[in-house]
């Protein structure tokens, strides 16, 4: 779905109150006109197609191995540093300094823009990012790696968001010079309270001698409920599926199904999340069809900003285990 990370809210209006039956009725002709309006109003932003899965992977974890120390320290209401150390035998093990700037454009009680936020490490390879809402129907966004004093990845994208659509225009790695790069366009409309329907294009232009140029489309839709959700995209790549349920105050489940028509390989996975807000805990937990399974714990040592985080990962198929332990100062 594109390489793009983004994060959307959209707000709840209060529908008008009916007026109620009586002797005196209004005529048909308005009364049909006030449900319109009615139903026009219960229509919300659905947000954007990379938000389309959210809830559902938001509940599976995000394992780690080896040890991290993570310290954050808050300089003004907008500004922020962040110091990470992580030791393990991957390429992420080392120091990294991160900084992050949120702007005085106070869109809602939890967003203001711009957004500045990266981090570097000694070698100097970063990673960066930027927010900007020059208007409240339009964000853009931009994000860039370099490894090496070389960029791997400069990714520009604009959403436009409507009453309720948001659309959503996407390059990556654009050159130029030779004509290459990946072009992405998306589109999520709602067609009720529930149901919102979508679509995405995605072009990619490369050089001749790595296969010329390819486009694909794909199809979207997603269906809510009080405490539930179903959404899934289907086009010439695969099949993906999610299905999130709230299943009280401290449970929820995802369930995902995704398959790659390239690869020929298909992978379900099931995955919950645990809350326990007196104990000041979150788990996470997830199994799929690989037989691996992982696991985090993170535990809030109150009353001090103290984090504690404990990652697992157990492969049953290659009799691999690992083991992260995390601590988190801020």
């Amino acid at each position: 779905m594109g390489n793009v990370h983004a994060s959307s809210k959209s707000g709840t209006e209060t529908l008008s109150r009916t007026p109620p039956l009586g002797l005196n009725l209004p005529p048909l002709q308005t009364d049909l006109t006030k449900n319109n309006t009615n139903l026009s109003k219960d229509i919300e932003n659905p947000g954007s197609i990379e938000e389309l899965h959210k809830k559902c992977k938001d509940v599976f974890p995000i394992p780690f191995e080896g040890a991290r120390l993570v310290v954050n320290k808050g300089l003004s209401n907008h500004f922020q540093i962040s110091h990470s150390l992580h030791l393990t035998s991957g390429p992420s093990s080392g120091y990294r300094f991160g900084a992050t700037f949120v702007g005085t454009n106070e869109i809602s009680p939890s967003e203001a823009y711009p957004v500045l936020l990266g981090d570097m490490d000694p070698s100097g390879n970063l990673n960066a990012n930027m927010i900007l809402q020059p208007t409240n129907n339009c964000r853009f966004k931009f994000q860039a790696q370099s490894q090496n004093c070389k960029f791997q990845l400069t990714q520009y994208s604009l959403d436009y968001k409507g009453n309720d659509f948001t659309s959503t225009l996407m390059c990556a790695n654009p050159n130029l010079l030779n004509g290459t790069g990946v072009a992405v366009a998306h589109y999520l409309q709602s067609v009720s309270k529930n149901l919102a329907l979508g679509a995405e294009l995605v072009y990619q232009r490369m050089s001749p001698q790595h296969g010329g140029q390819s486009a694909f489309t794909s199809l979207a839709a997603r269906y809510t409920g009080n405490d539930y959700s179903c959404s899934g995209t289907i086009g010439v790549t695969g099949l993906h599926l999610c299905y999130y349920q709230k299943a009280s105050e401290q449970l929820q489940l995802g369930v995902e199904f995704e398959t790659s028509l390239r690869l020929n390989e298909a992978q379900a996975s099931l995955g919950y999340q645990v809350d326990i807000p007196k104990a000041d805990l979150v788990f996470k937990g997830s199994v799929d069809t690989n037989w691996m399974i992982s696991a985090v714990l993170e535990k809030k040592l109150t009353p001090m900003p103290f984090t504690l985080a404990i990652g697992a990962m157990l492969n049953h198929k290659k009799n691999d285990f690992k083991l992260g332990l995390g601590f988190i100062i801020g």
